[in-house]
Parts: C-alpha cells; structure tokens; sequence
C-alpha cells in the first residue's frame, strides 16, 4: 500500500513539473537559410519536445533575410547561410557573437538518373540547354556554384544556360519541375532521395560554406530563443545535422 503511495506521489509531482514546465513555454520566431529547410523543421519539432518551447519558421535566401532583420523584421535567431552576415549583424551590435551551426555541401543533382556523372563531367558536354543555380549574390550556395563553374573553366560556356533562383529552395524548385536539366542545390535536399543522378563537388573548388547562427537583439529577454541557440548545439540537433549531409563544426 505504501507503494502504491509513493507512485501516486510520483505522478502528481512529475503532472505538477509539466504544468509548471509548460506554463513557461514561450514561442521563438526564427529566420533560416532555405537550404537548412529539412533539418531545421526535424530539429523544431525535437526542440518543441524536449524544451515545450515553439519554434516559428521563416525561410528564405540569406541575403533577403539579413535585409529583412536590419529593416526591424520582428525575429529572435537567424540561421544564416553564411558568416559573413551574422558578423556583420554582431557588430553593429544587433546580435551576440554567432556561432557556427553547420558547414554546407554543394550538390550537382538531376531528376534523370543518366545525365549527371560522378564526376561532373556532364557541364562540358551540351547535354542540356538549362542549369539551375541560386542567385550568387544573396545565397552563398549560388556563390559557392559559381565557384565551381569557375575552377572548371566552364563559365563563359555555361553563361547563356544558367536559370537563377532567389534561394536554394526556389533553384531546387527548378530542377524537379523540368525549367532546367540539372542544378547545383545543397546536398541536405537530396540527401534522402535516391532517384536522380548526383555529383557532390570536392570541396576544394570552393570556399567552405560555414554557416552561423545568432541570437538577435530582439531575441536577448526571450528564455527560447537562448534555449534555441543552446539546443544547436546539443547531440540530438548535431546528429539531425549530419544525417542530412552537413559537416559539423569541431
């Protein structure tokens, strides 16, 4: 009987740590590159779980992002593309030091299972009349394709064939409904997907694509938002990360 006791016990305390738990739940509007799209929604729903606190997600290329938050856009955390941008953000003292969440890798991928080779030799032959790449000045996965083409010395080939997309969603978006051949998109957007034909660049033909996360000055007085940027770099996140084709940061 006195068993019985101590488990019922047990339970109104572990109801009472809930309620209490939950009632402290707080929500966290976060602005993120659209290449982390996958892993950032398995990563908010592991957040939500563990925490009780609610990640709101808008996604979209870098670039406009950071334009968005220096024009007063209401966001707590930025996971950007980049490092260049959540530095830029530090210093003008519109968020903490950023850390670095993740390092991107490029992907040369189409729909056809014949046309991409494992070596990338496809964008020297005439192949195809349409390659899809993010526009270069605002999403670093753009920029990272140009450099690619540009150790290749295809450029001046490819020039008249290139399709830009205004993020790495939007060049993805390209490719699977037939506007180009082929595209250079994250490696985390086909990670799991085995129809297709990929090469994954070496990344010595292009610049690491770092990409670093702050919590931003709105962000500072909100418990989930600095739980947020914690739970980044926890095992469980750290693990969603790699499992999409990211490298981690040491």
């Amino acid at each position: 009987m006195l068993c019985g006791y101590r488990i019922r016990i047990q339970l109104i305390l572990g109801l009472a740590l809930l309620c209490v738990s939950m009632a402290h739940a707080e929500k966290v509007n976060v602005a993120v590159a659209a290449n982390f799209t996958a892993p950032m929604k398995q990563i908010a729903r592991k957040f939500a779980s563990d925490t009780g606190h609610k990640a709101i997600i808008s996604y979209g290329s870098t670039g406009k992002l950071y334009a968005q938050i220096i024009n007063g856009a209401p966001f707590d955390v930025f996971l950007s593309a980049d490092q260049a941008r959540p530095h830029l953000l530090h210093k003008n003292a519109l968020a903490d030091p950023p850390i670095t969440y993740a390092i991107g890798r490029l992907a040369l991928w189409s729909p056809d299972r014949k046309l991409v080779d494992k070596q990338g030799e496809v964008l020297r032959q005439n192949g195809f009349r349409r390659l899809a790449i993010a526009n270069p000045r605002t999403a670093p996965y753009g920029l990272g394709a140009m450099q690619v083409i540009k150790h290749l010395g295809v450029g001046e080939s490819l020039s008249h064939r290139l399709v830009r997309g205004e993020n790495i969603a939007q060049t993805f978006q390209f490719v699977m409904t037939g506007n180009a051949e082929l595209g250079f998109i994250a490696l985390s957007q086909v990670k799991d997907d085995s129809d297709g034909s990929i090469w994954v660049p070496p990344q010595s033909l292009y610049d690491p694509i770092l990409q670093d996360a702050v919590l931003l000055a709105r962000g500072r007085d909100n418990p989930a938002a600095s739980s947020l940027i914690a739970f980044l770099g926890s095992d469980a996140a750290r693990r969603i990360i790699a499992n999409y084709g990211y490298s981690l940061a040491p």
